[in-house]
């Protein structure tokens, strides 16, 4: 089998531009939500519009682009959970690599991003593969039994985002963003421990439905 050919240094600064870009995409959206714009991801990333605009054809292609990669993360955590033999193990690896890997910061996206047949397929994968792994912790009897794959998609998305890190990040005071960073790990880990069965009190109301999840993709009505 022939060596693979080394890239080229233009290949390389193209891919590592890339990264920057799709990294400074999800911050800014982060922060500024649907209104993101290009000047703003361009200048986050430390390149100039026009290596956006080469490598996605516009602001929507990149977004599609930034949800595709999302939705394959997610996929491959419930995946990565699911291969543990450990039913709590499994189901925390996944929870933690769901706020990690941050998903749910692309939530501002919802209703104004067209879904691709990429995207429709990696959702579906990873709702089977979520909501078997929820049954799983369900039937060990690690997992409240009040707690659904929405409940934990919603909680996700919540846990995601820290104020307090965008805050600090935003004045530049580096040398308080390890110890901001390590609080929201602790968070999550409350949250957590919060999520094992047995239930210490009843959740409020009913459970929530998946349109909270899906409806937000529809186009907004007119």
């Amino acid at each position: 089998m022939p060596a693979a050919r080394p890239r080229s240094l233009r290949q390389q600064t193209a891919e590592r531009n890339d990264r920057a870009l799709l990294r400074a995409a999800r911050e800014v959206i982060g922060t500024d939500g649907a209104h993101a714009s290009v000047a703003a991801i361009a200048a986050r990333a430390g390149v100039g519009i026009g290596s956006l605009y080469r490598r996605y054809r516009s602001k929507h292609e990149l977004f599609q682009h930034l949800c595709e990669l999302a939705l394959d993360q997610w996929l491959r955590a419930a995946e990565e959970g699911l291969a543990h033999d450990d039913p709590w193990q499994g189901f925390a690896h996944y929870f933690n690599a769901g706020i990690e890997s941050g998903p749910g910061s692309l939530a501002p996206l919802a209703g104004l991003v067209e879904i691709t047949p990429q995207m429709e397929t990696a959702s579906r994968r990873g709702d089977e593969a979520i909501a078997e792994l929820v049954d799983r912790a369900h039937a060990a009897g690690v997992l409240r039994a009040d707690v659904t794959p929405v409940d934990l998609a919603l909680l996700i998305e919540q846990l995601n985002k820290s104020p307090l890190l965008d805050q600090l990040s935003s004045q530049g005071r580096d040398d308080l963003l390890e110890e901001a960073a390590n609080a929201k790990r602790r968070i999550a880990a409350i949250a957590l421990d919060g999520l094992r069965a047995p239930d210490a009190a009843p959740l409020p109301g009913p459970a929530p439905s998946e349109r909270l999840i899906t409806d937000r993709w529809e186009p907004p009505l007119a």
